[in-house]
């Protein structure tokens, strides 16, 4: 805090300047509020700049097909159909993007080496929404294809490969509505066999 007439530091809660003896006016004084808020903002910004850096990290990481890096504990295993419906309707959707997000890392996770990279939820919705859903389509392709494909590594066969997977998204929607839902109990069920695979073979079961 600085005295307006000589411009001599104030302790805060004086009313005149130890200095000059000037009285301190309102407009100094909130003016100088105003600086000591705008120090407390910008201390408060740099802790959160730091607390939320890695999470700014993975999210970045996974718009750039980086976010490969295990966490060092098992990959999920128990993920089901209806806990995906029912948590997706409770949440108004916003817990299925998170599905589809932890399932896409522990998949890339599972599946690295493997030359392919499953697109993260930043892209997935950006691409969804800039081609009018039918990005989502070929998100379910390619990883339906990705998880038969590596199925062999793990000492596992999947007959349902992402053609099937297109073909109850998109045919199977005459099916009453149900075609999507039986589109993802596959790529639950793969996907829950590929990270208990994986879990195994890395000693994490």
């Amino acid at each position: 805090m600085f005295c307006s007439n000589c411009g001599s530091e104030v302790p805060e809660g004086s009313n005149n300047c130890p200095n000059c003896g000037a009285p301190l006016t309102t407009s100094a004084k909130m003016g100088n509020a105003m600086n000591n808020a705008a120090d407390m903002a910008r201390s408060a910004f740099s802790q959160a700049e730091k607390s939320f850096g890695s999470a700014i990290n993975d999210i970045k990481n996974d718009f750039n097909g980086n976010g490969t890096v295990p966490t060092g504990g098992p990959l999920k295993t128990d993920r089901t159909l209806l806990a995906y419906i029912l948590l997706t309707i409770i949440t108004c959707g916003l817990y299925g993007y998170y599905f589809l997000y932890s399932m896409a890392k522990e998949v890339n996770i599972a599946c690295e080496g493997d030359g392919e990279q499953t697109a993260g939820l930043i892209a997935f919705l950006l691409l969804s929404f800039f081609t009018c859903g039918f990005y989502a389509y070929y998100w379910y392709y390619k990883l339906g294809n990705r998880l038969c494909a590596n199925a062999p590594r793990y000492g596992m066969n999947f007959q349902e490969n992402g053609t099937t997977i297109l073909l109850w998204c998109v045919i199977g929607l005459i099916a009453c509505g149900i075609g999507p839902f039986v589109a993802m109990h596959i790529l639950i069920k793969n996907t829950n066999a590929i990270c208990a695979a994986y879990n195994r073979v890395n000693g994490l079961a």
